[in-house]
């Protein structure tokens, strides 16, 4: 490009800038004159560009799209965004969970999944993992469980002892954490997994029929996975691969893509349900309720600012439209009001006015005022009012009346459901579904996860946690550590200096 085509540099408000590269000082040696506004409004942007990062999900990536229905499910939901034909442009996240937003991409962790539509009825969110469950069922352990995963206070380091401990003080881990330690647990490439919506959800259909659902996003790239040597080898060439893959293969037209598919659930069935259908521990075998198909959703543009487009991109569960709705999860709850709260710590308390988050439709709300306020407000700005402002219409919604519970205040949580333990389906999923290798695997990675840093006391847990999900599995789990746990460094032969160790040995 020459240079009279390139446009002159302005500082923000507009006003060409004279240099980009001299300070205004008294003589070319002279000091620096305080009027230089374009040098101040440089360094002063400078230091406040970064955002506080969130608290988990801090590294991520992502891409636009968007979502095409090609199934009828009317006869379950009457959600405009799942109207026979219809298409939705779509934006997803794709994240780590544990590690700041310089850590390593292929680090063994769950992976977030969060996709908001920019619906005709406003904007729905599903903010999942590449799991189908997770760690806990209640939010009153989610900081605890996240704060074990994170550095510890004294010397700043990710800390495995940590991890077990939480892990092995708490039962309905067990089926997240060997989905976590098996093959799944550090996927290829964000294009080769899976995304779930793990939550149960409600769906309503124009007679105003209830039904439960899950969301299943099904990669048709198929599922590859990462060994841990792999990953670990990456981290050391590219620390930021999956966001790489998936800008590069957007850039070359390589569109990756997932099928959209649910399982549904009759209301009334979950009453009565072997396993609790709104805990967050638990799936629904497909034998119970099949996978039925809903549509296809695509990636094909890249970010251009990813800033603007993913660093304040603002995902919250309680982003809901008409035909959907939450369940008496108390994760699913709890996210409701805490993904929200942690946007407007983060980003402001006018977060949905970023263009990012800003609904395709026209809104008509009664927020005013606070900062960063874009978005021009009128008067009225109180309801109700005798003005013409806007007036709730509750034909337009589900909200009230969607489900009902009753019953005394308590702290607990029942088991009411005549298969609902901690380790039952964590025992399925290693027995049944995966094969022989897969659970040698398996064994390979706990070991090597337990001998790093895992202190006594927590290892004879640990043992006997997985001794519960298999007896196999715990005794030969045990034994792999108590074999190598005199070791000092198990892959040091294999990391060492070849050309020292010749001089060492000829020495």
């Amino acid at each position: 490009m020459s240079s009279t085509e390139r446009p002159v540099t302005t500082t923000d408000a507009g006003i060409p800038v004279a240099s980009d590269e001299h300070s205004l000082t008294v003589g070319p040696d002279g000091p620096l004159l305080l009027q230089d506004h374009y040098l101040i409004e440089q360094m002063a942007n400078f230091n406040r560009e970064r955002i506080p990062e969130r608290q988990p999900h801090a590294k991520g990536g992502g891409a636009f799209g968007s979502f095409q229905v090609t199934a009828d499910v009317s006869r379950w939901t009457r959600a405009a965004v799942f109207s026979p034909g219809e298409k939705t442009d779509v934006l997803i996240r794709f994240s780590t969970v544990a590690g700041e937003r310089g850590s390593p991409d292929t680090w063994r962790d769950p992976r977030g999944f969060a996709v908001k539509f920019y619906t005709r009825d406003g904007n729905l969110d599903l903010v999942g993992n590449n799991t189908p469950v997770f760690f806990i069922r209640d939010p009153m352990k989610f900081q605890h469980f996240i704060r074990s995963q994170k550095r510890r206070q004294d010397n700043n380091l990710r800390d495995h002892d940590m991890q077990w401990d939480f892990w092995s003080l708490s039962p309905e881990s067990a089926h997240q954490v060997t989905w976590l330690m098996g093959d799944r647990g550090i996927p290829r490439t964000w294009r080769h997994m899976n995304g779930y919506g793990s939550h149960t959800y409600l769906w309503i259909n124009a007679a105003g029929e209830r039904y439960w659902v899950k969301y299943h996003f099904i990669t048709d790239q198929g599922i590859e996975t990462f060994t841990q040597d792999e990953a670990d080898q990456m981290a050391a060439v590219d620390t930021d691969y999956h966001q790489r893959d998936l800008y590069e293969h957007i850039r070359d037209s390589q569109f990756p893509s997932w099928t959209l598919k649910v399982q549904v659930m009759p209301f009334e069935d979950a009453k009565t349900y072997r396993f609790n259908p709104f805990d967050l521990t638990k799936v629904w075998p497909h034998g119970d309720y099949p996978l039925q198909e809903v549509g296809r959703l695509t990636l094909d543009r890249n970010i251009t600012d990813y800033h603007t487009e993913i660093e304040q991109a603002a995902f919250e569960p309680n982003n809901v439209v008409p035909g959907t709705g939450l369940s008496p999860d108390k994760m699913l709850l709890a996210r409701g009001f805490s993904y929200a709260d942690a946007h407007r710590a983060r980003l402001g308390v006018n977060y949905k006015q970023i263009p990012v988050n800003a609904a395709k439709v026209e809104t008509h709300a009664y927020s005013k005022d606070g900062a960063m306020r874009m978005k021009n407000v009128a008067d009225p700005v109180y309801a109700p009012n005798s003005y013409g402002g806007p007036a709730a219409d509750p034909s337009r919604t589900d909200d009230g009346g969607t489900w009902s519970s009753d019953g005394e205040m308590v702290r607990s949580a029942a088991t009411l459901h005549a298969e609902d333990d901690d380790f039952g389906q964590a025992r399925t999923l290693v027995r049944e579904v995966l094969d022989d290798a897969a659970r040698d695997r398996l064994v390979t990675n706990i070991v090597g996860h337990l001998l790093n840093g895992v202190s006594e006391p927590i290892l004879t847990r640990a043992f006997a946690y997985w001794r519960q999900v298999d007896a196999d599995l715990g005794a030969k789990i045990e034994a792999g550590v108590r074999a190598k746990q005199d070791e000092k460094d198990p892959k040091k032969d294999e990391q060492g200096n070849p050309a020292r160790s010749s001089m060492q040995s000829k020495a």
